[in-house]
């Protein structure tokens, strides 16, 4: 009978130990009651590849977005053609894992279905719109929770990019995107997504248009705010300023692909501008200088940011739906080919063996 009880004390204890164990280590439980967490999955991470991978995955997030899967020139590769192959299986990842399920993206003039990008007729894009957003969204509807429904429509400085779409429809395409995704789905959040609209005049565009839109009745929930930072040049009063500003219109804020980079880039280039490629630097040290592991200073001052960065995000869970990771893990972050292809960046909480860094604990210590 002692022994008994001795093993159901050990075991009592054990639980609340473990218990403890998993909540410190896990940053959807710690920001549970504030915003949810995510990533942005490859396909080798959500057809489970990568065994590591999957538990860092199951362990730390609460939502998923479509890395690359749900772009146009996979999903759509050509006129009357669709591949939800690898569509279907992320969603069904996510589902099996009762996770949120975010689409990325309808509407973008890169990454674009080789067809659409030869559209020069109004009528002819009309048509490709319609069938491409009822198509993807309504064959998700009810799956999937949110969609990026037209990403990076502004130039850095608020104005409209010259894209295939705004040719063609002029800056009426965005209402027109948001009304057919709105029909294709009408209980998905519906969101905004760019690069660097904290910036001062690029939020200004963003807010104009928003506005509009609003105006005119469209549908819109929430904008996402990309994220894409560097350690060295995080704008902190920028992105308070943004969330401020964006909430006033009633709109939920994401931060939907957030990453650190710790590199030099040429010229200090910031943003995401996928095009941008600056192959005459590839092989310049200078330019990925940590091919042996970052230095500790460089690590303390990422530990840093980040930290300052999840203080601004508490301060504003109220306005804020979700802070997504562009990526899981250092080894497959974007960032290790973009802008110059073949370097080591740092930009995750996680590195290269799945192991989480200072940034990851000093993140989950503002929560003790």
């Amino acid at each position: 009978m002692l022994k008994i009880k001795t093993c159901l004390i050990f075991g009592f204890f054990l639980s609340i130990i473990n218990g403890y164990s998993q909540n410190q280590k896990s940053l959807k439980t710690a920001f549970e009651n504030d915003f949810l967490i995510g990533a942005a999955l490859g396909k080798d991470y959500f057809l489970e590849k990568e065994p590591k991978a999957t538990a860092l995955i199951l362990s730390q997030f609460n939502s998923i977005t479509a890395e690359n899967v749900m772009k146009s020139a996979i999903i759509h590769p050509s006129n009357g053609k669709y591949d939800f192959e690898m569509a279907d299986k992320f969603v069904a990842f996510g589902q099996k894992n009762k996770m949120q399920i975010v689409g990325h993206t309808l509407i973008w003039h890169s990454q674009l279905s080789k067809f659409a990008e030869k559209i020069t007729w109004p009528d002819s894009m009309r048509i490709f719109m319609k069938d491409h957003i009822y198509t993807v969204a309504g064959r998700y509807a009810g799956k999937i929770k949110s969609w990026d429904v037209v990403n990076e429509a502004l130039n850095e400085d608020g104005t409209m990019r010259e894209t295939v779409f705004y040719k063609t429809l002029g800056e009426d395409f965005i209402k027109e995107a948001f009304l057919l995704a709105t029909k294709a789905d009408p209980n998905a959040e519906l969101y905004y997504n760019d690069y660097n609209i904290e910036q001062a005049a690029k939020r200004a565009g963003a807010l104009k248009l928003i506005k509009k839109l609003k105006d005119q009745g469209v549908k819109i929930d929430g904008v996402g705010i990309q994220g894409h930072w560097n350690i060295k040049n995080l704008p902190l009063a920028d992105i308070e300023a943004s969330i401020l500003a964006f909430s006033e219109l009633g709109l939920k804020v994401a931060f939907t692909e957030v990453d650190l980079g710790v590199l030099p880039n040429p010229w200090d280039l910031e943003g995401a501008e996928v095009n941008q490629d600056f192959k005459v630097y590839e092989k310049d040290p200078m330019m990925n200088p940590y091919t042996a592991g970052l230095p500790e200073a460089i690590q303390t001052q990422f530990t840093k940011q980040y930290e300052e960065l999840f203080k601004l995000f508490l301060k504003h869970k109220d306005k804020i739906s979700r802070v997504t990771f562009w990526g899981v893990h250092d080894g497959s972050t974007w960032l290790n080919n973009w802008p110059i292809r073949g370097r080591k960046n740092y930009p995750l909480l996680f590195d290269r063996d799945y192991q989480a860094k200072p940034a990851f604990q000093a993140i989950l210590n503002l929560k003790n």
